[in-house]
């Protein structure tokens, strides 16, 4: 199976993305995905940044993706989507089914974002149909989906799997950290750029519940599919994704690299928990609570 890179789902300082893949580009990840899919408010790096970032990637051999918002509400996020959709150098994550028809209109393979709510292999054959080359399975969806999925699929798409990050829950017109913080979407003040890895929020008994990301709510424990590698490649799994956070990241590509050079998962386990900015879950792979964190398959 190969190994991605998803697009930074938080916003950082433009340096450190920039070093961010610096390190990628020396990485034994194969496909990279670039883009801002959250806010089109974080604007340190744009879509220019993203293409040139793209060139330099793509020269030293990686396979560079363009990742779309999630959720589009302005005319000037249609328009930056649109110009995104009609690059004649990458293939574009559509992360939402305005930029799937755009693609499709102009006759361009792309990629589904885990946003897009593919459930049964009827909408697989469908998207496949107008151009769909690789989707990516949705967050909550689990192995025996999987399965049946994998079983009806196309020919010609692969299939990718949110392997590594906290799981994308839900998203709003509403900015959940500015109201955090106490102030308005459109005074927002990039409040965003003080949580690297998001903002975590505890219930009232102090366990950890939720993380703020902008817009976007995720789990606070961070999803891990590295014990069932095993079983995700036997299923024919194509591409396994990792999604970036602050720190850790190239160790967390290394150990996925581990495993599949032979290293048993099991033996990777302890080492994998220890990079995580907070505790790990895979429940939903598991058909369980998506907070639960079985060790089924790990050996």
């Amino acid at each position: 199976m190969k190994l991605s890179v998803g697009p930074i789902l938080y916003f950082w300082e433009r340096e450190k993305v920039l070093d961010f893949y610096r390190a990628v580009a020396e990485s034994p990840a194969e496909i990279v995905y670039l883009g801002e899919a959250i806010c089109s408010k974080r604007r340190l790096v744009g879509p220019d940044d993203w293409l040139e970032i793209g060139q330099e990637l793509a020269e030293s051999g990686k396979e560079v993706v363009l990742s779309t918002l999630t959720l589009i509400e302005a005319a000037s996020e249609a328009a930056t989507v649109k110009r995104l959709c009609n690059n004649n150098v990458f293939m574009v994550e559509a992360n939402d089914i305005s930029a799937i028809q755009v693609l499709s209109s102009a006759g361009r393979p792309f990629v589904s974002g885990p946003s897009v709510n593919i459930y049964n292999h009827r909408s697989l054959s469908l998207l496949s149909g107008i151009g769909l080359k690789r989707w990516v399975l949705p967050a909550e969806l689990g192995l025996k989906a999987l399965a049946e999925l994998q079983e009806q699929r196309p020919e010609g798409v692969e299939t990718e799997v949110f392997a590594l990050g906290r799981l994308p829950l839900a998203y709003s017109a509403r900015c959940y950290t500015a109201r955090s913080e106490n102030l308005p979407k459109d005074d927002c003040q990039f409040k965003c750029i003080d949580y690297p890895d998001g903002r975590l929020l505890k219930t009232r008994e102090g366990q950890d519940f939720l993380v703020l990301n902008g817009i976007q709510t995720q789990s606070a424990l961070t999803h891990q599919a590295l014990d069932q590698y095993a079983e995700l490649e036997a299923l024919g799994v194509d591409v396994l994704r990792i999604s970036p956070q602050s720190g850790n990241t190239m160790e967390i590509i290394d150990l996925f690299d581990q495993a599949r050079n032979g290293t048993p998962p099991a033996e990777l386990h302890g080492a994998l928990l220890a990079l995580l900015p907070g505790g790990a879950c895979n429940g939903y792979l598991l058909g369980e609570a998506g907070m639960d964190h079985g060790h089924q398959n790990a050996a």
